[in-house]
């Protein structure tokens, strides 16, 4: 490793800005008390206005139903060959690899590859059991392995690690020029935004590395930053781990959906520690802060001139392009953010609106360069108190073009939405409100009939259950992301529907349902909740969400929620694999295995020496729980009833689709004597961009159909606790959109025959059918309404058929309607849709649902 020093600076006169006009000091946090106008620190008037941040461009006239892209004219990622020349844009890129094919350096062949990248990467194996699976080649031991893997030339990139003291893939999947994007029919065009180079930020950015005419014809390539601190044991409390992660606003969204290897860890952050009589001391803390920035822009330091002059890149498509960088997005939460962006807590790291009353009208945004000019003309005293900056900490972008940290600071939907506005606020909201208005001891009857509504919410693909309710201590994004999707239902009734949020898609919606939350949370202080309003940061972060949109595109591309399930590879499974004494240096060197590995796969299978990984294939994801993998194998055919007169109807269906079962005689229905196959399980694929999918944007789902028969010799008990499971589906029956051209089924049974001369395979499902409520979503919720059709209700006579597996849509997710009535407390999931008689459609279990039942 190769060791250096970094001053750290600790005055706050070295920060690094322009020449500013000399101010007069003010009272309070308004510009314009300063004397200071926006012309004369060269910003337009109004860039403070939330609002006016959003770049106004005359919307084009164009055709009906189609989309439409604006490419950057100067920032164009030209291709260009090694020497930085550019070429035509026809031109064929060089040889990928030099390798010849059967070239399997530095390893004999391709079994003794694969049998490494098994024990290594997938197995994980520890040392000493490699040493003794391998007595027998291709192997000698585990030193022998972990030398052949640092023998691979490719995809090393040195660890280096530095000292500080205080004086006082995918190609297909990347977007190389910044764009603006529009769809709608005519005059009526919507600007729409995707990924991080769709937003204003990349085009502006674009504009202004343009200004030198020797970047035109450029690739811009904004780095994307994350840092969260992480626990690798929770038993030993061991959580000296920060890792530093790093991505580029180039790539995709839906690639980082898929957690591929979009995102990597670039270092680890010091965490530093003394003994708690100086924890808090106002030096300490400083010390702390700026350990931070300096540590940040060390590790950048090598990009630092290529944000300036081009750099000749290597991508993967094979063609060269000359490359110019750029900070961009920071992914953390707000702790974080105030420690980034250099303000107080509890002051918003966006704008200048006064803790108090964080929410505001007319707070006037953040910039660095107005930082700057108050930390020379005013006071520390007053910085601190009245303009919530803390002037001590010079931020790392302050050695970097073209950056201004409050600019910088992603919206973060798993710490700011889910995990804060949702968990730490609403959630908590309740169980106040509850023992406001009850007596304490009634009020823990009630959350405990919560908790069983919850725990009583059926399995649905990739939704974790709570047995237990919501009671768990170690809250995770999942966890969280999971409640909210079964939390109403489960309060409806024990909380006035004045506490309401629905979030839509469109700006302009979310807009209005912020409105309507600042209208109804006030029920929360009118009860006695939460007495002293709502001047949360977490809460106040969704005032800036419209105008994060408009600048980094759709902010899941930019969510904490990627940067923390990298955590598993990139720390906890390393760490796991280590001696656990001294670990970092091991968990770099892992991490640096991977790499290579990783880059030697992708090299092979250039040459047409191997294939790419399964998942790399298809461009599908299965979106299971954790605990449907190990029922990966339930698809086989298992011995079943017959259910031979509906078969015989379904038949006559498909054979003859101008009738239906009712209007056919049975006497006039072919004969079928063959043998049926009963499944478990069916597996709906299905495009679903917007959920965890693969890059291709499709989906695989589980449909389970499992009798509590199906484990012979088991007590009933266990049976119905373990494996009973009847999922429900959407079933296309007609051709509107949405919800009115779809019916809800219960399935029942999967099944198979052959039949007619060429033996012609009819996948079939008995299902049951659900029927709208109303015409109408509850106007509490705004979910639809279904309950169980029956033929005849009093003789429990349901309503089946037998349908062709073609017309189930993708899993529905049905709960209950509670109404007033308590959960029995022996209650399972697995009878909840034997037991109601009506239910909520779920359409927030996912992005599809969504879709389907708004």
């Amino acid at each position: 490793m190769h060791n250096s020093s970094f001053d750290i600076p600790n005055q706050q006169g070295a920060r690094e800005h322009s020449e500013e006009p000399n101010l007069e000091t003010g009272e309070g946090p308004e510009v314009g008390e300063l004397g200071l106008e926006a012309g004369e620190l060269g910003l337009e008037a109004g860039e403070f206005d939330c609002e006016a941040e959003n770049t106004n461009i005359p919307t084009p006239v164009l055709n009906p139903k189609e989309t439409y892209q604006d490419y950057h004219l100067e920032l164009n990622g030209q291709i260009c060959d090694e020497h930085g020349q550019f070429i035509h844009p026809d031109a064929p890129p060089p040889p990928f690899t030099s390798r010849e094919h059967g070239d399997w350096t530095p390893f004999c062949d391709c079994t003794e590859f694969e049998t490494m990248e098994f024990l290594y990467m997938k197995n994980q194996m520890s040392g000493s059991d490699i040493d003794k699976l391998i007595d027998t080649p291709p192997f000698a031991d585990h030193k022998d392995l972990y030398s052949t893997i640092n023998a691979i030339p490719l995809g090393e990139v040195a660890w280096e690690s530095f000292t500080m003291k205080f004086n006082g893939e995918g190609s297909d999947e990347m977007e190389y020029v910044p764009y603006r994007e529009w769809k709608g029919e005519g005059g009526n065009t919507k600007w729409q935004w995707h990924n991080v180079i769709s937003g204003d930020w990349a085009w502006n950015q674009a504009d202004e590395i343009a200004k030198d005419p020797a970047t035109h014809g450029s690739t811009f390539v904004p780095i994307l930053l994350g840092s969260d601190k992480t626990m690798v044991s929770v038993a030993t409390r061991q959580n000296d781990y920060y890792p530093l992660y790093a991505s580029i606003g180039n790539v995709k969204n839906n690639v980082h959906h898929t957690h591929r290897n979009a995102v990597a860890v670039v270092g680890f952050l010091a965490i530093p520690k003394t003994i708690k009589q100086y924890s808090e001391d106002a030096q300490f803390r400083k010390f702390k802060k700026q350990l931070f920035h300096s540590s940040l822009s060390r590790i950048l330091w090598s990009f630092k001139t290529f944000m300036t002059v081009p750099e000749v890149m290597h991508f993967g498509d094979g063609h060269f392009q000359c490359v110019i960088y750029g900070l961009g997005p920071y992914i953390m939460d707000y702790p974080e953010q105030v420690i980034l962006s250099c303000i107080i807590s509890n002051w918003c790291a966006k704008c200048f609106a006064l803790p108090a009353d964080l929410d505001g009208k007319d707070a006037q945004l953040h910039a660095q360069i107005v930082t700057n000019v108050l930390c020379d003309n005013v006071n520390f005293s007053m910085l601190w108190y009245q303009w919530g900056v803390d002037a001590d900490v010079v931020p790392f972008t302050n050695n970097y073009p073209h950056t201004d940290i409050h600019k910088l600071l992603s919206p973060n939907i798993l710490h700011q939405l889910i995990k804060g506005m949702f968990k730490d606020h609403l959630v908590v909201w309740v169980e106040k409100y509850l023992e406001c208005i009850h007596r304490k001891t009634h009020a823990k009857v009630v959350m405990d009939d919560i908790d069983r509504r919850i725990a009583a919410a059926p399995s649905f693909a990739g939704l974790c259950q709570f047995p237990q309710g919501h009671g768990f201590t170690q809250w995770t994004g999942n966890n969280s992301k999971a409640l909210m999707k079964v939390y109403l239902p489960a309060i409806e009734a024990h909380v006035p529907n004045d506490i309401d949020i629905i979030m839509e898609n469109m700006l302009e919606e979310i807009k209005e349902a912020l409105d309507w939350f600042h209208c109804y949370c006030k029920i929360f202080q009118e009860t006695g909740v939460h007495f002293d309003g709502f001047s949360l940061p977490h809460q106040h972060s969704l005032m800036h969400y419209v105008m994060l949109i408009h600048m980094f595109g759709a902010p899941n591309g930019v969510c904490s929620s990627i940067t923390e399930s990298k955590h598993i590879k990139a720390i906890k499974e390393p760490w796991q694999q280590s001696s656990k004494f001294n670990a970092l240096g091991q968990m770099l060197l892992t991490n640096q295995h991977l790499d290579k590995l990783a880059a030697a796969h992708t090299d092979f299978m250039a040459c047409g020496m191997l294939g790419p990984h399964p998942v790399d294939d298809s461009g599908e994801a299965d979106e299971r729980s954790k605990e449907d993998e190990s029922d990966e194998e339930d698809d086989g055919a298992v011995e079943g009833a017959q259910v031979q007169s509906c078969t015989i109807h379904a038949l006559a269906e498909e054979l003859n689709d101008e009738h239906t079962s009712d209007t056919i005689p049975l006497s006039a229905c072919p004969r079928f004597e063959g043998h049926i196959k009963v499944f478990g399980s069916a597996v709906s694929t299905f495009f679903a961009l917007s959920d965890p999918s693969g890059i291709g944007g499709m989906r695989h789902e589980h449909i389970h159909s499992v009798p509590s028969s199906a484990n012979q010799g088991v007590p009933v008990q266990t049976v119905q606790t373990c494996t009973r499971c009847y999922d429900t589906v959407f079933v296309n029956t007609g051709s509107e959109d949405g919800i009115h051209g779809m019916e809800v089924v219960h399935v029942l049974c999967f099944f198979s025959f052959h039949y007619g001369c060429d033996l012609e395979t009819f996948p079939c499902a008995l299902v049951h059918w659900f029927k709208l409520v109303s015409d109408e979503p509850n106007p509490g919720n705004g979910m639809w309404m279904v309950k169980p059709s029956f033929l005849d209700l009093e003789l429990n006579t349901q309503e089946l058929s037998i349908i062709h597996v073609d017309t189930i849509v993708c899993a529905a997710h049905l709960l209950p309607i509670f109404g007033e009535e308590f959960v029995p407390e022996k209650a399972t999931f697995h009878e909840t849709l034997d037991t109601y008689c009506g239910f909520y459609v779920n359409k927030f279990a996912d992005h599809h649902s969504f879709e389907i039942a708004s």
